[in-house]
C-alpha cells in the first residue's frame, strides 16, 4: 500500500505526476485560500507525509492528530510556523527549502529597497491618478542609492546575496550577524557591526534575520530612534522581527524617511492597514520567492525531501538532526 501524502494547497499536477508511482496525494484544491484547520487535522491524521505552507500551524495539536506521520515539508526556508520540539517528541522529520529561494529572494529585497528610495509606486500611482500636469525640480523626489551604505542585520545566504548586489551600486556594506562571516568580509570588502552602531550608520537598514526569541521585535522604539532621519527600512525577513506600531510612529513622525515591507506580523493584511495608508511605505503581499522558476524549485525540493524520508532515505534538506 503506498503512502499517503496531504498537500495544504493546491499545485500543478505536473509536479505531481513523477511521484504517484511512490504515493498517493490528498490536496486541498484551492490555490489562494488556506486549508482549514478542522479539514489540515482529519487530513494529517491519515497522512504519512505533509507538504505545508507558512500559513498552517504545524503545532503539537497537529502532531497529535498525525499518528501515522512521518515527515512535514514545509516550502519556505523559515519554520516559525512548526513546533519541531513536537516533531522530534512524535518522530516526524521536518524539511524546509533552503538555496533553490536566495537569489530570487535576493532580487525583490533589493528592487523593494530601490523602489522604496525612488518612490517608484508612489510615481506610478501619480500617473495612474491623473495628477501629472506639470514638471518640478524636486517633484516625487527620493533618495539615490548608489554610494550609500547599506546595513544588512542578518548575513545568512540571503544577506550574502543581498550585499553582492549592493556592491554593483558601490554601497559600502555594513553587516550585523550572531557570529562573524570573515569570508563576506574578505570577498565583498563588508564590515561587521554591533547592531547599535549599524542602525546609526547605515543608510539602509535590511532586515534578514530568521524570526527566534531572539530577534521578535527587533526593530522597536529604540531601533527607529538610533536609525539616520534619512534611512530607508527595508524587511524581507519575518513581520514579527519588527513592532508594527513602533515603525508607523516612526514613519509618521519622520523619524525614518521610509519603509519597504514584504512581512508582516499577521498576514495578509488588508487595505486598512495602517502601514498601507503611508506614502512613503511600500507594502507587498509576502512574494519574496514568487518566480516562477523559483517557486516549482521548492515544491520539487518538498516532494523529493517527502520521497527520501518515505522511502526510509536521509532527507535532502533537514531542519533538524
Amino acid at each position: 500500500m503506498k503512502p499517503v501524502i496531504y498537500v495544504t494547497r493546491k499545485i500543478p499536477e505536473e509536479l505531481l505526476q513523477p511521484y504517484r508511482e511512490y504515493a498517493d496525494f490528498r490536496m486541498w484544491e484551492r490555490e489562494t485560500e488556506p486549508v482549514p484547520r478542522d479539514v489540515l487535522l482529519k487530513e494529517a491524521a491519515a497522512a504519512d507525509g505533509v507538504l505545508c505552507l507558512l500559513t498552517e500551524q504545524i503545532d503539537r495539536a497537529f502532531f497529535r492528530a498525525a499518528g501515522n506521520l512521518k515527515v512535514v515539508a514545509n516550502m519556505a526556508v523559515g519554520f516559525d510556523n512548526i513546533d519541531i520540539e513536537a516533531a522530534e517528541e512524535h518522530g516526524v522529520v521536518v524539511t524546509n527549502t533552503p538555496d533553490v529561494l536566495t537569489e530570487t529572494t535576493a532580487d525583490l529585497t533589493f528592487g523593494l529597497l530601490m523602489t522604496t528610495a525612488r518612490r517608484i509606486v508612489e510615481a506610478a500611482d501619480y500617473i495612474r491618478d491623473g495628477q501629472w500636469e506639470h514638471w518640478s525640480p524636486y517633484l516625487l523626489a527620493g533618495a539615490d542609492v548608489h554610494g550609500k551604505k547599506i546595513g544588512i542585520v542578518g548575513m545568512g545566504r540571503i544577506g550574502e546575496a543581498v550585499a553582492r548586489r549592493a556592491t554593483g551600486f558601490q554601497m559600502p556594506i555594513l553587516y550585523h550577524n550572531r557570529s562573524r562571516k570573515e569570508t563576506v568580509e574578505q570577498e565583498l570588502g563588508a564590515k561587521y557591526l554591533e547592531l547599535d552602531e549599524l542602525l546609526q550608520e547605515a543608510d539602509f537598514v535590511v532586515s534578514l534575520v530568521p524570526l527566534t526569541n531572539e530577534t521578535a521585535r527587533l526593530f522597536n522604539k529604540e531601533a527607529f530612534r538610533k536609525m539616520k532621519k534619512s534611512a530607508v527600512f527595508i524587511n524581507a525577513s519575518r513581520g514579527a522581527t519588527v513592532d508594527e506600531d513602533a515603525l508607523y510612529d516612526a514613519l509618521i513622525n519622520n523619524r525614518i524617511r521610509a519603509a519597504g515591507l514584504d512581512v508582516f506580523e499577521k498576514e495578509p493584511i488588508t487595505p486598512n492597514h495602517p502601514l498601507v495608508q503611508l506614502d512613503n511605505t511600500v507594502c507587498l503581499p509576502h512574494i519574496g520567492s514568487a518566480s516562477e522558476e523559483t517557486r516549482t524549485k521548492m515544491i520539487r525540493l518538498c516532494l523529493d525531501n517527502l520521497a527520501t524520508v518515505l522511502r526510509g532515505e536521509t532527507p535532502i534538506t533537514p531542519v533538524h538532526k
